[in-house]
C-alpha cells in the first residue's frame, strides 16, 4: 500500500491513500534512519488495527526549510508596492529554488493598487523574456493561468513577507488554514504564523502551509552548485574552461551570452552577488 504524507502534527502522520486520508505512525526502526516528512510517498501496512509506515519510496528532491519532499514547484509571490518589487529577492529565490531541481514560477499580487510603473514593466518583460513565468495578480481575482499551474502539482508558497500569500490562496480556498496578520506599517513586513506543516488541496494540486525558503542564507552551496543552479545560464555557449564560475574567466559563454543580451544582465548582477558571499564565506574559514 503507497501513499502520500499530506500533514504532520508530532508524531501523528496524515497520508493519502486511495483518495482517502488515513491517520498513521512510523515505526520506531523507520523513524531512526530518516523520518518521514510532508510530500513524500511512504509504504503502508496495517498493523494490530492501526496504520503503520514502514518505508519510505525515494525522493526527488526535499527541501530543509519547509520540510517537504517531491515538490514540483515553487511559487514566488512579490508584491508590486508595500511592500515594494525586489528583483534581487526574487532572482536569489530563484537560486535556491533552480538549485533544489524545482521548477519556479512568478506571481505579482497587488497589480490593482496603483498604476504600472514603466520600471516593473521592463522587469516583468525581463523574467518573460527569459523564460520565467509571471501571472499578475490582483485582489480577489481569479486566475485561470495560476489555476491551471497548480493542478496535479506540489507547490510551495515563497517570497517577500506582507505579499499576500495567504489572501492569494484564500482567492481560491476560503478555508486555507494559515494564520496572519496585517502588514505592520511601522516595519514594512507581514507576520506568518504556521503550526504544523501541511499540504492543502487548492484547485486540484497541493499547496504547503509553510513560509517556504524562509532562509536566504547560502551556506549549503558551494561556489561549483552556484554555477550551475540558474537554468537560464544553460542557453549559453560552452564555456572555455569545465570549471568556469562565469566572472573573469576568458572564453565565459554566459558573459557572452550578457554582452549578447541573451541572457538577462540582471540575473547575472544578482548572480555575482550570491558568488561573491560564497567566496566570501570559504574565505572566513
Amino acid at each position: 500500500m503507497i501513499g502520500r504524507v499530506i500533514k504532520i502534527v508530532s508524531n501523528q502522520y496524515t497520508v493519502l491513500y486511495e483518495n482517502e486520508r488515513v491517520e498513521a505512525v512510523a515505526m520506531g526502526k523507520l523513524r531512526l534512519k530518516q523520518s518521514p516528512v510532508v510530500g513524500d510517498f511512504v509504504k503502508l501496512e496495517r498493523l494490530e488495527g492501526k496504520m503503520c509506515i514502514q518505508a519510505i519510496e525515494k525522493r526527488k528532491n526535499q527541501l530543509i526549510r519547509p520540510s517537504i519532499a517531491n515538490v514540483d514547484q515553487a511559487m514566488i509571490i512579490m508584491s508590486m508596492v508595500d511592500p515594494d518589487f525586489s528583483c534581487q529577492l526574487v532572482d536569489r529565490l530563484l537560486i535556491l529554488i533552480q538549485h533544489a531541481g524545482i521548477q519556479p514560477f512568478l506571481v505579482i499580487t497587488k497589480v490593482d493598487v496603483c498604476p504600472m510603473s514603466d520600471q516593473m514593466k521592463e522587469w516583468i518583460e525581463d523574467y518573460r523574456r527569459s523564460g520565467y513565468q509571471v501571472i499578475l495578480h490582483a485582489k480577489g481575482e481569479q486566475s485561470e493561468e495560476l489555476m491551471s499551474l497548480l493542478k496535479d502539482k506540489i507547490t510551495v508558497l515563497t517570497g517577500q513577507s506582507g505579499a499576500g500569500k495567504s489572501s492569494l490562496i484564500n482567492t481560491y480556498l476560503p478555508d486555507f488554514e494559515i494564520q496572519t496578520q496585517e502588514i505592520s506599517k511601522a516595519l514594512g513586513r507581514g507576520k506568518h504564523t504556521t503550526r504544523h506543516t501541511e499540504l492543502h488541496e487548492v484547485c486540484g494540486g497541493w499547496v504547503a502551509d509553510t513560509p517556504g525558503f524562509s532562509s536566504l542564507e547560502f551556506d549549503r552551496m558551494s561556489v561549483q552548485d552556484l554555477k550551475d543552479a540558474l537554468w537560464e545560464f544553460a542557453k549559453a555557449e560552452p564555456c572555455k574552461f569545465r570549471d568556469c564560475v562565469h566572472e573573469n574567466e576568458p572564453g565565459c559563454g554566459v558573459k557572452k551570452g550578457v554582452e549578447e543580451k541573451t541572457i538577462s544582465s540582471i540575473r547575472y548582477q544578482h548572480y555575482l552577488e550570491v558568488l561573491h558571499l560564497i567566496q566570501n564565506r570559504k574565505e572566513k574559514y
